[in-house]
């Protein structure tokens, strides 16, 4: 084993993780949340239409590979006079995806809310709107915080995909230092324990994030 290369590319690679992946993640995780609450409601909506839409919206992101998703935004919009540059097409691409399979962890978790909470409410003459928001919303948060944790801890891992449309990240940085050193074995073992270290630190945090929520539930 080539500990000279091991050394010299270790940082490369980290900063690839911390400037390129986190930053990447975390941006489409957080659009990503946001076209799901949306999408999660619609579901919600007695209009067969808007729940309709949203149910298809669901099963196509789900039922579609996350790289043919990437190359469609990337490769396949130009095609109709649409270009995105790599970047941007990483962010549409994972904050899609995300929405789609965070979707259903907020629907579940909204619906997981006992009816008393909603009739609260009303008994205070909240709105609907007001109920959701004030009442329901934060309990439903606080049961969806593991399995969200998991999805943003999946998608630190599937950002390495961006690396095949030129977005520089950790696993594209070690690419291309394997490239020059012909060690691609080594520098692939190397990213792949940055890529663990990584997410052992989010799992920690998920921990002890679940545990400080567990302070308020009632037992």
């Amino acid at each position: 084993m080539d500990w000279n290369l091991v050394s010299e590319s270790f940082w490369p690679i980290t900063l690839g993780g911390l400037r390129g992946t986190l930053p990447l993640a975390l941006m489409s995780f957080a659009i990503g949340l946001v076209i799901a609450l949306g999408v999660a409601l619609l579901r919600l909506s007695p209009n067969r239409l808007l729940s309709g839409i949203a149910r298809a919206f669901v099963s196509v992101v789900r039922g579609t590979p996350l790289l043919v998703q990437l190359f469609v935004v990337f490769y396949g919009l130009p095609s109709v006079g649409i270009v995105v540059d790599p970047w941007p097409s990483a962010v549409i691409a994972f904050s899609l995806n995300v929405g789609g399979y965070a979707a259903e962890v907020i629907r579940a978790a909204i619906l997981s809310v006992p009816k008393g909470q909603w009739e609260a409410g009303y008994t205070v003459g909240m709105s609907n709107a007001r109920t959701l928001r004030r009442i329901v919303l934060p309990q439903a948060a606080r049961v969806s915080v593991p399995p969200l944790s998991n999805t943003f801890i999946s998608l630190v891992k599937d950002t390495s995909l961006a690396s095949l449309i030129l977005v520089t990240e950790l696993f594209r940085e070690a690419q291309q230092i394997a490239a020059f050193s012909s060690e691609f074995m080594l520098l692939y073992l190397e990213a792949a324990l940055v890529y663990w270290v990584f997410c052992t630190v989010l799992a920690t945090g998920q921990d002890l994030l679940e545990k400080r929520l567990e302070r308020y539930v009632a037992h």
